[in-house]
This record gives C-alpha cells, structure tokens and sequence, in this order.
C-alpha cells in the first residue's frame, strides 16, 4: 500500500467512527465526507471500495443494529425507538428494519431474546448484527 492509500483509508476510517459514534443525529453524505476530508463523490466511491456498501448503507446499518437492543429491552415504542436511533420516518424505518433483520419491528420486539440475556454483551452484538442479503 502507498501512504496516500493508508491516509485514504485512515480518513475513511475518521468517517465511519464518526457514523459509529454519532449514528443517532441527523447525518448527511456531505457532513461525512467532510470529516474526511474528501468531495461527496469521492468519498462515496471510496467507502464503497473499502467497506463494499455506501455510507447510508452503513449508517443504516449501524442504526437498525441500534434499534435491535433498544427493541429487545422492551420498553419503548417502535416510534419511541426509530426516533431514539436518529430515524424521522417511521415508515422508511419500518421497511429498512424489515429488510435488513426479516421482520417487522414491532414483531422482533415481541420475539423471544431471553437466549440473549446470558451471552456477552460483544457476543450479543455479532449475533444480532443486521446483515444485508
């Protein structure tokens, strides 16, 4: 690898903990690009080539994996949890969980998770991770 593809990808990394971190406030392709200091156009080729998904793939990703826990504790609304996750569309939320986890937010909050209960937190967090089919 070149330095310039190791500084690439430090500043892509930059952006991504940015998304890790900041998942729940409402984020733009734009504002990212700039903590990365790269042109939106850019900046979108190159997380696509280094992560093989888009950065609002990833955003999403990180706040539907989000929306999982805060729906399996049980204590909140679907619309209590799509807002909490940054989401302003409860129907977009609704079709994005729906795709990336097989059902339904309100049907996953009812579901059985007492297995989970007893499996580490960061054993927890792989198994329940939203994967993209």
């Amino acid at each position: 690898m070149t330095g310039q593809d190791l500084d690439t990808l430090a500043y892509l990394r930059r952006a991504r903990d940015l998304m890790d971190r900041e998942y729940a406030s409402p984020l733009d392709v734009a504002q990212i690009a700039r903590a990365s200091y790269m042109s939106q156009a850019h900046f979108s080729r190159q997380f696509r080539k280094a992560y093989g998904e888009t950065p609002y793939a990833y955003l999403m990703t990180r706040r539907i994996e989000r929306a999982k826990a805060l729906l399996r504790r049980g204590d909140m609304s679907v619309t209590d949890v799509c807002m909490a996750v940054g989401c302003t569309s409860l129907g977009s939320f609704s079709a994005r969980f729906t795709e990336l986890v097989g059902a339904t937010p309100t049907s996953y909050r009812r579901g059985d998770h007492a297995a989970l209960e007893t499996v580490p937190a960061c054993v927890t967090k792989d198994l329940t991770r939203p994967m993209r089919t």
